[in-house]
């Protein structure tokens, strides 16, 4: 099927959602539905009535090529250098909008950030880039909730999970999912070596109740008093929650709320958004048995970023980039690592529906 013909088939369900609008009454939860699926079309049928006009305007130009008027043959080539341009660009935008959306690309999402090799170092990193990505919220304006932490003495992070909230969220932090290494001389390192240390990115998109159906007698929840850095008691109650989900041998852990119910309902959208990752994992091996997904496949033992202190830079692996302003990135000035891995994304997808030669 070529591009005209999708066009053509998108242009009729965008009629038909305008009759049924006209059709549907007083059901304002059916007109509701109609209304955001015709405004998912909107986009595309603009784009696709400027492509049929430069095409049909195109197609006019080339029948006036063999005219036996020279003056009226130039006007049609001068027609045609300026209509070509423009009829590629647009079937590049639309070939982009044709390609099926992630759906979670909307939505929230949790990091989870832990200490990987490298011992305190390790966890200091890891700080660090909670930082970072704190950094960069702010830059989106997104919003920030610590739900989880595990603090060592030394200003570093064990494990620290968070919940970004903002418009398309997803869409952005999702490669970012990996190992992130770091090169530097440790505050600790008295002989001012260099030491290699890592921590591990996780990115899940929040899932509501709904989506996730956990059954109660897959879970045991535990509970017990919380603790703060270096393990010392900061609650006479048992508010922190530990949920264990027996299927997976998943294991989730919130402390950091006030109350039992709070530290649970925290645990368990941690774990529901777990499980929809796991099973999302599972059908993107199942669809690309065929080709090998590099950019932002999410595989945690894959290095994708390392930070190098010394010489100030910070090389992305997937893309082959450096940036030498590590200070900059470290504030929160990763968007030209984000930007290139997803126009290369849209275009390993774009080849995969087989829309490039």
């Amino acid at each position: 099927m070529d591009m005209l013909e999708k066009l053509t088939g998108i242009e009729e369900r965008y009629d038909e959602l305008n009759r049924l609008l006209m059709e549907v009454g007083d059901d304002y939860q059916r007109a509701a539905e109609l209304g955001i699926e015709r405004s998912g079309l909107e986009p595309i049928i603009e784009m696709a009535r400027q492509y049929r006009q430069v095409m049909d305007d195109l197609e006019e130009a080339r029948s006036l090529q063999d005219s036996e008027d020279e003056e009226l043959r130039e006007l049609a080539e001068m027609e045609i250098a300026s209509l070509e341009p423009e009829a590629e660009r647009l079937e590049a935008e639309i070939k982009l909008l044709l390609l099926p959306t992630d759906p979670r690309d909307q939505r929230n999402v949790i990091m989870e950030i832990r200490a990987g090799t490298g011992g305190d170092e390790a966890a200091i990193f890891a700080a660090d880039l909670f930082r970072m990505y704190n950094r960069y919220a702010e830059h989106q304006k997104w919003a920030i909730d610590v739900l989880s932490a595990h603090e060592i003495g030394i200003g570093g992070f064990k494990e620290v999970v968070i919940m970004i909230k903002g418009k398309g969220a997803y869409s952005r932090l999702k490669y970012e999912s990996g190992v992130h290494r770091v090169q530097r001389v440790p505050v600790t390192e008295s002989q001012g070596r260099i030491h290699t240390s890592a921590a591990t990115v996780a990115v899940l998109a929040e899932v509501d109740d709904v989506e996730i159906e956990i059954p109660e007698n897959d879970i045991r929840v535990d509970v017990y008093k919380s603790a703060g850095a270096g393990g010392q008691s900061v609650q006479k109650n048992s508010t922190a929650v530990r949920i264990t989900h027996s299927p997976t041998g998943i294991v989730v852990a919130c402390q950091d709320e006030r109350s039992q119910l709070q530290n649970k309902q925290r645990a368990m959208s941690i774990l529901r958004a777990r499980l929809y990752e796991m099973e999302v994992e599972k059908q993107r091996q199942e669809e690309e048995e065929t080709r090998r997904h590099q950019v932002g496949s999410g595989d945690r033992s894959e290095k994708i970023r390392t930070y190098n202190y010394p010489q100030s830079r910070v090389t992305d692996h997937r893309i082959g980039i450096s940036s030498y302003n590590l200070p900059a990135v470290m504030e929160g000035d990763i968007d030209m690592f984000i930007d290139e891995l997803s126009t290369r994304d849209e275009a390993e997808r774009l080849a995969a529906a087989g829309m490039v030669e």
